[in-house]
């Protein structure tokens, strides 16, 4: 937990899918105190003929772009946690990609314990079976 889709403009490259996977679950670590044990990380890539803003292709523009897309359970990160998240992995892909389109985006899930989690579990079950086994 959690679960990230990240997209981005430009060709398959393994060696950069895993430096955009590790920065990415180093800042959410860091930003929002999420294991990265259970951190799991989709990395997509989309030719930037294929992804437009404002109208024109990134490819003329020459400018990258990002999308991450990440679900965490609501209320385990403050407005103030999120807007440094959201900050930081603008920042770290301009880093990583040079130039970016302003028009890249994160997208944090805020979503109910009982309708989210990994290996069978609820988030809900978790927290609750965490609760009863320090009682």
């Amino acid at each position: 937990m959690p679960i990230i889709n990240i997209s981005f403009t430009g060709q398959p490259e393994p060696e950069l899918s895993e430096k955009v996977a590790a920065k990415v679950s180093d800042l959410t670590q860091s930003h929002l105190r999420k294991d990265p044990s259970v951190t799991a990380v989709v990395v997509s890539y989309v030719d930037p003929r294929h992804w437009f803003a404002g109208g024109k292709s990134l490819a003329s523009q020459q400018a990258s772009s990002f999308w991450l897309d990440i679900k965490v359970v609501d209320g385990t990160n403050t407005k103030q946690e999120l807007g440094a998240y959201i900050e930081a992995i603008f920042a770290a892909f301009e880093d990583i990609l040079g130039t970016v389109h302003p028009e890249s985006y994160v997208l944090v899930h805020e979503v109910p314990a009982a309708a989210y989690g990994y290996g069978g579990k609820t988030q809900e079950f978790r927290y609750i079976s965490g609760r009863l086994a320090v009682t």
